[in-house]
């Protein structure tokens, strides 16, 4: 007897308005169901800041950022914690593909007459823009640590946390989009996406690092957006890498998770006959 997967149209000749529209649709269920959850809000900003206190306040001045100077942890690590937030509610947002796909809503949007880069859009946009909204409330903290909140480097913080924000969403709706379970989604974070955030340089710099851990680190592509963001936040005390250069491995990055999401939502499957 014949068994073959379930298989949905794909349309290549799609139209802006076909497009936009769902996909605008999809980003703003997203950013209403999040802010509805008022738990899961809190608990996203509230784990990194008390992280972020525990552990910078613990090091103090005992820590050394490299070059001789003596800058305090929390100053240090307040990128770091910044990030932490940004993958926080990125990745834990994508756990509404599972319980999108566990309702029915998700069967629904694909067999409707919407091309399916019109969900991966609005899904991603989605996240992507409560990530940079809470990741971006974390900078009230700043002037508590000497940073100068001036309109550039504002701006300049925003546009790095767009980026990574853009680019973890993407990687955690290609991590959930073939699962079914949120167990089997939690486990994959903790085996992957925290040590992804534990070798960016959040923690500690790349200097202090051994060779080998060095070169894991100089790989992750999370380290760019802390160096980014340490650079933006930090001029006279910037990371290891130069702002440009950090900055287009970022959107280097986010091209290349978009398009992974893309392409596996785009995927055929078939079962072969039996």
């Amino acid at each position: 007897m014949a068994t073959r997967a379930e298989t949905y149209p794909v349309r290549s000749d799609v139209q802006s308005d076909e497009l936009l529209l769902p996909a605008f649709t999809l980003w703003w269920r997203e950013v209403v169901r999040f802010y509805r959850q008022r738990a899961r809000v809190v608990g996203v900003i509230a784990s990194p800041v008390l992280f972020w206190l525990v552990i910078g306040s613990g090091f103090g001045r005992s820590f050394s950022s490299g070059g001789g100077t003596s800058q305090h942890y929390l100053d240090y690590f307040y990128p770091g914690a910044l990030i932490m937030i940004v993958l926080f509610t990125s990745i834990f947002t994508m756990m509404s593909v599972i319980e999108d796909r566990k309702e029915g809503f998700l069967l629904s949007v694909l067999v409707a007459p919407v091309p399916r880069s019109a969900i991966v859009l609005g899904k991603v946009l989605g996240g992507t823009t409560l990530a940079t909204i809470q990741g971006l409330i974390f900078l009230v903290f700043a002037p508590f640590v000497g940073i100068h909140l001036g309109l550039m480097v504002f701006v300049m913080a925003a546009i790095i946390v767009f980026l990574v924000s853009f680019a973890l969403t993407a990687l955690g709706f290609a991590i959930a989009w073939p699962m079914d379970s949120t167990q089997a989604f939690h486990a994959i974070i903790n085996l992957f996406l925290i040590p992804l955030w534990l070798l960016s340089g959040a923690l500690f710099p790349l200097s202090s690092a051994s060779s080998w851990l060095r070169m894991l680190m100089e790989i992750n592509p999370l380290t760019y957006g802390v160096e980014a963001l340490r650079s933006a936040l930090y001029p006279a005390n910037p990371g290891e890498f130069s702002l440009i250069a950090s900055i287009a491995t970022l959107i280097l990055f986010s091209l290349v998770m978009f398009g992974i999401a893309f392409l596996m939502v785009n995927r055929r499957t078939t079962k072969p006959a039996a």
